[in-house]
């Protein structure tokens, strides 16, 4: 679970409001002043988005002749495909059972390109089926293309549509592909920490825009990451007892109640300082 690096918040902070708000174009005050606000102090945002211009996620720009920073066509990419996991079904209720299957060879003369494939296809959400083959429920096809295609590993990869057919059950299978119970912890972490903010929050009749863009934005932080850490696996493939479908309740929740107020907190950041 994420630990709130300013990085992380920074890139939470431009999927939640940047782009709706100010078309992904922010001020660097007006930046300062909204990472104040989950207690983030300058030269952290600074140093931050010097780490995110490195990463070829963020590009110097400028705003009614202010220094600001606007999101990289890369990084609109990134965020747009993040939506759909984030935002999205905790499992593939919708869909037909079938899998993405990423088959790569990477030639020895690059193997750093080897590492890089693993815990990219890793953080996507793939599971180890065996070497050089990885798996995924059929949802995460797009990303993944969108994915591969960004960091130029595409001509290493052939991905293939299909479903399981043995001789063991799916279900069982997917414990070899995953490790259900580091997932289940993962969710079991948010939960800790986020149902007693809802908790509070259901019993406030008032919502202080000033209030909700924090607790908001460490929500989304928190939970963000748990969609690619989590595949979205089928409901009869998991255990019974999973937490997912209520981690994902307590963050539908409270992105329900604070979204909104946090909105605007940010457009009243954004005015004259």
């Amino acid at each position: 679970m994420t630990d709130h690096t300013p990085s992380s918040l920074i890139v939470t902070f431009f999927g939640a409001y940047g782009r709706a708000e100010m078309d992904g174009r922010v001020p660097v005050a007006t930046l300062i002043r909204l990472m104040g606000a989950v207690d983030v102090d300058p030269q952290s945002v600074r140093s931050a988005v010097s780490r995110l211009k490195r990463r070829e996620l963020l590009v110097p720009d400028r705003v009614g002749g202010a220094a600001a920073y606007a999101l990289s066509d890369d990084a609109r990419q990134l965020l747009a495909d993040g939506d759909r996991r984030i935002y999205g079904a905790p499992a593939d209720e919708d869909g037909d059972g079938s899998w993405v299957l990423a088959v790569f060879s990477v030639p020895e003369t690059e193997r750093h390109k080897r590492h890089l494939l693993r815990s990219r296809l890793a953080r996507l959400g793939f599971g180890s089926a065996a070497p050089g083959v990885w798996i995924a429920p059929a949802h995460v096809q797009e990303e993944a293309r969108h994915t591969l295609r960004r960091l130029e590993l595409d001509p290493y990869v052939d991905l293939f549509h299909g479903t399981h057919r043995g001789f063991e059950p799916t279900a069982t299978a997917v414990r070899r592909w995953w490790d259900l119970d580091a997932i289940a912890a993962l969710h079991r972490t948010f939960l800790d920490a986020q149902e007693p903010v809802l908790r509070r929050w259901s019993r406030r009749q008032d919502v202080p825009p000033g209030d909700a863009f924090p607790d908001y934005l460490r929500a989304l932080d928190s939970w963000r990451h748990l969609p690619y850490a989590d595949p979205g696996l089928p409901a009869p493939l998991l255990p019974p007892d999973w937490p997912g479908a209520r981690a994902s309740q307590v963050f539908t929740d409270l992105r329900k109640r604070l979204h909104e107020p946090g909105a605007a907190f940010v457009r009243e950041a954004a005015g004259p300082a």
